[in-house]
């Protein structure tokens, strides 16, 4: 007998969880049941549109329901751990947008929950499902780069002030839990991490130069040292019109390649491969965020909703478990502290 499909909730009505909502309909295995709103008209309004029939005005009320197996959290970056925990108390699978919580410590608690109750935990990180991410994994894990000697990621983004204005917690310390780098450079952070590598130790400054409505950066720069002694940089800012590629640089002794939105770009390594010419013609897939949040593609996240279901179906591990949420978030903080002290932090 086929599986009955996995039933899903999502706290939220904004952009992002209309992403969640046409990515579980995607997905063979999904189903939408219903949504978590302070408004039932516009809970009404979000079911209507990517079919769900529940509108609970709590998350305690949607997660009771025998019929909702997987509950994606698609609140403030600052509040997403208390939602967590009550799908995590009610024995459901949680999938969270990045970065999961603002600090490791609240990470940690989340984690912590989640293992004690066995539940799985998805963060979004859907840029390492492109072709061309899992490509440059694929050659790190090879040693195609030999010793690696510098890895960067590099988001520079750009939003008008009404993307700040038109909020009432983005730009703010207690809900983003910073700027450039927590909202925006996140992504990037996380695939330096994944394919580099977690940093030592960071130097880092950040400043607002242009959106100086907000309480966080706008634009921000870091040395990083790694354990094997490569050195690396990131750069992020949300103020650079008109908004360029997310680009992630690796060099090593034997090659070096460039990935700019999930596409390869540059590709040259010392010992060539017959599929080296496959991998430079790689398109990209999962949509750009440069100039307007809204400009993303779906599948990245359809993507990473398959790997769940797959993964509960399966009894298997996640593409992307919690503890990888962590490390990005865990190099962050290391960031903003060098960045308050005037010097080097350690990574937690």
């Amino acid at each position: 007998m086929a599986e009955q499909p996995l039933g899903f909730g999502i706290v939220g009505t904004g952009m992002i969880a209309g992403v969640h909502a046409q990515a579980i309909a995607a997905v063979d295995g999904a189903t939408l049941r219903g949504v978590v709103s302070r408004s039932a008209e516009r809970g009404g309004d979000f079911n209507a549109k990517h079919g769900g029939s529940v509108v609970a005005s709590s998350v305690e009320e949607l997660v009771a329901r025998d019929d909702v197996d997987v509950l994606c959290i698609t609140t403030p970056s600052g509040a997403q751990l208390e939602p967590a925990l009550a799908a995590i108390t009610a024995g459901k699978h949680v999938v969270i947008e990045k970065p999961v919580e603002i600090t490791t410590a609240r990470v940690d608690q989340l984690l912590a929950a989640a293992e004690q109750s066995g539940v799985k935990v998805a963060p979004i990180f859907q840029q390492r499902f492109s072709a061309g991410a899992q490509a440059l994994k694929a050659a790190v894990e090879a040693g195609r780069f030999g010793q690696l000697t510098s890895a960067g990621c590099y988001v520079k983004w750009f939003r008008d002030e009404t993307y700040y204005t038109g909020s009432n917690w983005k730009g703010t310390q207690q809900y983003d839990g910073g700027g450039a780098v927590m909202n925006q450079g996140i992504h990037g952070v996380d695939l330096l991490q994944w394919l580099a590598g977690m940093p030592q130790t960071i130097s880092a400054f950040t400043t607002r130069r242009v959106h100086q409505s907000i309480e966080v950066e706008d634009t921000a720069v870091a040395s990083l040292r790694f354990a094997n002694g490569a050195l690396g940089t990131i750069e992020a800012t949300t103020a650079a019109w008109p908004g360029w590629a997310m680009r992630i640089e690796l060099c090593g002794e034997l090659g070096s390649a460039r990935l700019e939105d999930g596409v390869i770009t540059d590709w040259s390594f010392r010992d060539e491969r017959p599929e080296d010419q496959s991998i430079l013609a790689g398109e990209s897939e999962l949509g750009s965020g440069a100039s307007n949040p809204g400009g993303i593609s779906i599948e990245g996240h359809r993507r990473q909703i398959a790997d769940l279901v797959g993964a509960i179906q399966g009894d298997q591990a996640l593409a992307i478990a919690g503890p990888d949420a962590r490390n990005a978030v865990a190099i962050i903080n290391a960031l903003y502290a060098s960045a308050a002290s005037g010097r080097p932090e350690t990574v937690d």
